[in-house]
């Protein structure tokens, strides 16, 4: 069957090769050339694709406590950050991500925006000017003081650089610092969090809420490529312990394990949760009937609701009164449990939309970790938005009209992400297709295994293909998603890297030669940084083939 594969394929790279002779002076040879990957092997990667002996990379983690104000529509929160500097230099400054000065009608991102204000990432339009207030920035001493001074602190558009009086030390120095800030939440921030309108309350769905450290890695030094909308994130890994102070009429969801249920639900409710978390079969935590009834809260003003995730890249949540909230049990290979959940407004519910919401959480991650690598967080929550789809690790935003197949798609989609690149941690920012593309690949098998094809679709025409190799508009995969025409996007990032993959691993490689090397290619990057030639000489090496022209 792959031979016969393979024969297809050389039919189609010889139209490509004479495509390629008659309409550009382009000499394909190139791409046989040894010289095709960057030669520098070094102690920190080698030649095999693996972190090398002395690969480092340094830790964020945060302690955060943030309030959400229902009436302002206003995040107010603390973030005490510990950071490591396990890199073999002194570091007299560090870079943060400010993601949310994006709405800022100043930023660079909003002058990007097309005239017509027609775009996924906003609207040129808008009036709405947000971004962060930030009214602190101090060290804590090794003492675990706070300092009398502020440190000097430079703010450039999505970037915070802060200026130590004494350099972090190399191989191991660490720093403390606490930020004090606020922000108003935008009712549509570029497709990845907002404000949804119910008939029984705004859904909040909240990311990008906190000051976030910029990598520091040893292929760029500090990557501080501003955040404009398109382009997503590279983070660094570390612990995260973070309380959301609501209205207690508020159900709150985040990623990460909940840690007072018996505080912040009723006993029902609370018994009601514990049951779920040992059903194969969806629980229903709270109903429909009870989301207008006000004892189905507790008799508070307020609640702190309590979280913490181990060795993630990022956290975010969602906060309603409106939700209806479902869960199940997810079973893990070797025995492990996680929690799927599902939570979404009366207008959502239903068989054929998000009744089975859960359902579709729990297939999507015991199909990829017994496909590729264990899913390694205690919850995957599912939260109807006016998100289209954004994933974060733990849990994810998708559209609250989606129905049927689509919200299959969307969420087995946004929850494929936990492994490109919640776990193999590569860069968004400038290499899209390292998520998106590897993610739509590993899509197309999952609806195959999915309730045994339920939702698989009848392969589009060879003009597909076609298209995404042939589109005059198309454009090389190696673009930033910030450089590429935004209706590219989808084409570039997405579908073309997918299709390849799947191209190399059902006609080239073969599944089984694939699949070692592709988990061997997650396996020793789990948790890493690797770049695109790191994932290239893996699969080159451990599949025995040289791939270079593919």
């Amino acid at each position: 069957m792959v031979l016969k594969h393979f024969f297809t394929s050389i039919l189609l790279f010889t139209g490509i090769y004479t495509f390629s002779q008659t309409t550009t002076k382009y000499d394909p040879h190139q791409l046989f050339s040894p010289t095709f990957y960057p030669s520098a092997v070094n102690e920190y990667r080698s030649a095999t694709g693996s972190p090398g002996a002395k690969y480092w990379q340094n830790k964020a983690s945060y302690v955060i406590n943030a309030s959400l104000d229902d009436m302002k529509n206003e995040i107010t929160g603390s973030v005490t950050i510990s950071y490591t500097n396990n890199s073999p230099e002194s570091l007299p400054y560090i870079w943060l991500q400010l993601d949310q000065n994006l709405y800022d009608l100043s930023s660079r991102g909003q002058a990007k925006l097309p005239a017509t204000g027609n775009s996924r990432y906003g609207d040129a339009a808008s009036q709405f000017n947000g971004g962060y207030k930030i009214k602190s920035v101090k060290l804590i001493t090794q003492q675990g003081k706070i300092a009398v001074s502020d440190v000097k602190q430079v703010i450039t558009d999505t970037r915070m650089q802060i200026i130590f009086p004494t350099a972090i030390a190399a191989n191991g120095g660490t720093v403390k610092l606490t930020i004090a800030y606020s922000f108003l939440i935008p009712e549509y921030g570029s497709d990845r969090m907002g404000i949804l309108g119910t008939a029984n309350g705004n859904v909040y769905s909240i990311a990008q809420w906190y000051p976030r450290l910029c990598v520091f890695d040893d292929v760029e030094g500090w990557n501080t490529l501003p955040y404009l909308g398109a382009s997503e994130f590279y983070l660094e890994y570390g612990d995260y312990d973070f309380t959301i102070d609501a209205p207690a009429s508020h159900i709150v969801v985040a990623s990460g394990e909940l840690l007072n249920p018996s505080e912040v639900l009723t006993a029902e409710q609370f018994k009601r949760w514990t049951l779920a978390k040992q059903s194969d079969k969806t629980v229903m935590i709270r109903t429909s009937e009870e989301v207008t009834d006000p004892t189905s809260r507790p008799n508070k003003e307020r609640l702190k609701w309590h979280f913490k995730i181990s060795n993630a890249r990022d956290v975010a949540w969602a906060s309603s009164k409106s939700f209806i909230w479902d869960a199940a049990r997810i079973n893990l290979p070797g025995g492990k449990k996680s929690m799927a959940m599902s939570v979404y407004s009366e207008e959502s519910k239903g068989d054929s939309a998000w009744g089975r919401a859960t359902e579709y959480v729990k297939g999507s991650i015991e199909n990829y970790s017994k496909r590729w690598f264990t899913f390694p967080y205690p919850c995957a929550v599912n939260v109807a938005s006016n998100v289209g789809g954004m994933e974060y690790p733990g849990i994810v935003f998708c559209g609250s009209s989606a129905k049927k197949s689509g919200l299959f798609g969307v969420t087995d989609h946004e929850f494929g992400h936990t492994w490109f690149p919640m776990i193999v941690g590569s860069n968004e920012r400038k290499y899209g297709w390292m998520d998106e593309g590897f993610n739509t690949f590993i899509n197309k098998l999952a609806v195959k295994d999915f309730n045994n094809g339920e939702y698989v679709r009848q392969p589009g025409s060879r003009g597909n293909y076609y298209s995404y190799i042939f589109n005059p508009n198309s454009e090389a995969i190696m673009n930033t998603p910030d450089g590429l025409k935004e209706l590219n996007i989808g084409i570039d990032l997405y579908e073309k890297p997918g299709y390849a993959l799947y191209v190399l691993r059902q006609t080239i490689l073969g599944p089984e030669r694939f699949d070692y090397a592709f988990r061997n290619y997650i396996n020793k990057w789990a948790y890493k940084h690797p770049t695109p030639w790191d994932f290239f000489r893996t699969m080159e090496n451990a599949a025995g083939e040289n791939l270079g022209w593919f």
